[in-house]
């Protein structure tokens, strides 16, 4: 029996991965007077008079809502948002199995970007967070940035930014195999959409070095027609010489390639005009080169998004952190600090006299790094002024 077919089993065996569970047995009369009626009419009355309690006195404090409009799951394309919720279920148990913060999942039947921003806004008072998910670019982009504009809760969308933090994380400790230097390097971004282009705008912020990034076309330049906003942004700030040409050309003399693209796009002839190459090839299920091949091609530090090879680059071991660190203090958003922060944190978790080239990135399945990345993101509200409690809700 293949992966698929037990998957589905155990799917109709447990017909849903999540339930919602009560704090408080019920089971007294008086029990039933102070969590519901007459009694809950205090803690109504408290909210009414102060809203920053109902981060007190109801789970808000840990409750994160995942939220998709079915347009990109996973790797199978726009397949509806009542398909889509076997992964925001999915999503929410690594919330709780991985971080003990509560997830819900929510499935919004539109890809208008003012009604999916409209019916996040009007539901986001009964949260500590929003977490997008498989939402299609280029529209992601716009739905992030009004709902960050509108809602005074930490808006995150995992897919662009959960995926950048652990890229980011990877290459920090892969430059130290390889000898890199930090701001020196040229890195090449194959897939130019949601992750690819938070990707590289990260490690921009990081001060890697030159990213070039790469879509269907070839490398993207500044001025190049037909650019997305998002794509037209980062034209801006990447390909510091204006090259142009195919993505063969933009790998010649590469440091690093990190694919968020399509199967089979690169050759181990293409790996082998690298330098030193860091192959980054996280197409799932199949890479844009498989390990093997691009070892062969002279690549020094390989990683894939798969858990059946060494290195899997993994956002498991962001987004779990990210969330229980910003809901601690109760953090008005995450910021470029945070993801950096939050980078560097998973990354300084393997010691360096324990790196090797099979060894960049920790497992998913370590359950150290949510707390260690929470506090990172909680120190840094902090600094940053942002954190609404100076008192952690959750212990850290």
């Amino acid at each position: 029996m293949d992966i698929n077919q037990e998957s589905l089993n155990l799917h109709y065996k447990l017909q849903g991965k999540i339930e919602v569970i009560s704090r408080k047995k019920i089971e007294t009369k008086e029990d039933l007077s102070l969590l519901y009626t007459p009694g809950v009419a205090q803690p109504c009355r408290e909210i009414a008079a102060d809203y920053n309690k109902s981060f007190e006195l109801t789970r808000r404090n840990n409750l994160v809502a995942v939220i998709t409009d079915g347009s990109a799951v996973l790797g199978l394309g726009d397949i509806g948002p009542a398909a889509g919720m076997p992964v925001m279920e999915g999503k929410c148990a690594l919330f709780k199995e991985f971080a003990d913060v509560d997830a819900f999942p929510i499935c919004i039947n539109s890809k208008d970007v003012d009604t999916i921003v409209q019916t996040i806004y009007l539901i986001s008072q009964s949260f500590g967070g929003i977490n997008l998910e498989d939402i299609a670019a280029p529209r992601c982009f716009e739905v992030e940035k009004r709902l960050k504009e509108l809602c005074d809760i930490p808006v995150f969308h995992d897919d662009q930014h959960g995926t950048a933090i652990v890229v980011a994380a990877a290459m920090l400790n892969a430059l130290k195999i390889t000898g890199n230097e930090m701001g020196q390097m040229r890195i090449v971004v194959n897939g130019a959409g949601a992750a690819g282009i938070a990707i590289g705008k990260l490690l921009i912020s990081m001060g890697f070095g030159n990213i070039i990034m790469c879509d269907i076309n070839g490398i993207i330049c500044e001025g190049d027609a037909g650019l997305n906003p998002g794509q037209e942004e980062i034209s801006h700030v990447s390909n510091r010489n204006k090259e142009h040409g195919s993505l063969a050309d933009a790998m010649k003399g590469a440091d690093a390639f990190v694919g968020v693209s399509r199967p089979g796009l690169v050759t181990k002839e293409m790996v082998g005009t690298m330098n030193k190459g860091i192959v980054f090839a996280m197409a799932n299920p199949v890479p844009e080169i498989m390990p093997e091949e691009a070892l062969k091609g002279g690549a020094a530090v390989v990683g894939t998004g798969r858990s059946d090879f060494p290195n899997q680059i993994n956002n498991v071991l962001v987004f779990p952190g990210i969330f229980k660190g910003a809901l601690s203090v109760r953090a008005r958003e995450i910021t470029e600090a945070m993801k950096r922060e939050a980078a560097y944190a998973i990354a300084k978790m393997i010691p360096e006299e324990e790196l090797r080239a099979d060894y960049i990135i920790p497992s998913p399945l370590n359950r150290q790094v949510a707390d260690v990345v929470a506090r990172a993101v909680a120190e840094t509200a902090k600094r940053e002024g942002i954190a609404r409690s100076a008192l952690s809700t959750i212990s850290l």
